[in-house]
């Protein structure tokens, strides 16, 4: 957008629909959240113990034009004070996934306002410039969610450079599931954090996952299998399964290897500014022990208020921001990516 005066202001409504939240929002300047609405299916899902992908779907087509119009309605605007669209395409659950990009590209060619393709992932390192203002590349970013554990350098607000993974399960996929073992439910990220509140973090040796010859990647495969195991010799031995001792141990072993390699990361390149995000940055846990090593360090830490960790629609205004100024606009023939992997292009 070379022809833009860059002292109008921009405001972008961002729309989301990657899982099981329904959102939208209006963020000014890709900084400064004028509404924020979230029409969560939580309660629905949980009855089945996760996310089942059917009802989601249907769930975003009820939902998404009321929500839209919520959040036109705080921020007290309407479509002609909006200057482009911003839209999830992925990854996420396709028939989710769908509703969203298909509401975006509708609501683009019908109000002629740009549309602007927002990787999820994206999405959710954004949400630091919505909590921290000052935020500007370059800074490592542990992204860690129900679907991803990603250690990456923000080189730039496009760019972005990969230096570890998860070889398996996702740890936030791992909270799942241990909190459905040990009788908690879902979702297990926030219920396993509250129960480890009441337990003891070094009652069981869980074991801290290693990737040979890669330090900066994950496993949380045996991890998850460890917890498995301990459950079922306490049950078969008659001792009990002690929930918040499970918790607070499987909890340490989890955060350890995220926290020591993102330290470690941001050491070995030389950068002074760690962020968290996805929604497993909600953790109070991951969040005090990251403080606690990075000022140890003098490296600065940040992460989302909590609303902003978990899936929203502002994040994905606040991601579009930059791409809009740069003009990297999508089409109407924008389709839904559920594997889109961070880096690659939105285009079609």
């Amino acid at each position: 957008m070379g022809d833009r005066d860059p002292k109008k202001d921009i405001y972008i409504l961002g729309i989301e629909s990657s899982c099981d939240e329904t959102a939208a929002s209006v963020v000014r300047n890709g900084r400064d959240v004028l509404s924020n609405i979230i029409s969560s299916q939580i309660d629905i899902h949980t009855v089945y113990g996760g996310v089942v992908p059917e009802i989601a779907s249907r769930l975003h087509c009820e939902n998404i034009n009321g929500v839209i119009r919520l959040a036109l309605s705080e921020a007290g605007m309407d479509f002609s004070d909006i200057d482009a669209l911003a839209v999830t395409a992925g990854p996420g659950l396709v028939g989710a996934l769908l509703i969203g990009v298909s509401e975006a590209k509708a609501l683009s060619y019908a109000i002629r306002k740009p549309l602007v393709a927002v990787h999820h992932i994206e999405g959710h390192v954004a949400a630091n410039y919505i909590s921290h203002k000052e935020l500007e590349p370059p800074y490592v970013c542990l992204i860690v969610s129900g679907g991803h554990t990603h250690l990456c350098l923000v080189k730039d607000f496009e760019s972005y450079e990969i230096i570890g993974r998860s070889v398996d399960d996702a740890v936030g996929e791992a909270f799942d599931k241990v909190a459905r073992a040990i009788g908690l439910g879902y979702p297990g990220g926030p219920k396993i954090d509250r129960a480890a509140k009441d337990g003891n973090a070094d009652s069981i040796d869980f074991p801290i996952g290693e990737v040979r010859d890669r330090p900066y990647d994950f496993t949380f495969s045996g991890l998850k299998s460890a917890v498995l195991n301990h459950i079922n010799r306490a049950n078969m031995t008659g001792e009990g399964v002690n929930v918040p001792d499970i918790a607070a141990s499987f909890q340490r072993a989890a955060i350890t290897p995220l926290v020591d390699r993102t330290i470690a990361c941001a050491k070995e390149r030389g950068i002074d500014v760690v962020a968290l995000a996805g929604g497993v940055s909600a953790n109070s846990e991951l969040r005090r022990r990251m403080k606690e090593a990075c000022e140890a360090e003098g490296i600065s830490c940040c992460y989302p208020e909590p609303v902003f960790c978990t899936d929203n629609a502002a994040m994905i205004a606040a991601a579009a921001y930059h791409r809009y100024l740069a003009g990297e606009l999508a089409g109407l023939d924008l389709n839904a990516a559920p594997n889109l992997k961070l880096g690659m292009s939105l285009e079609v």
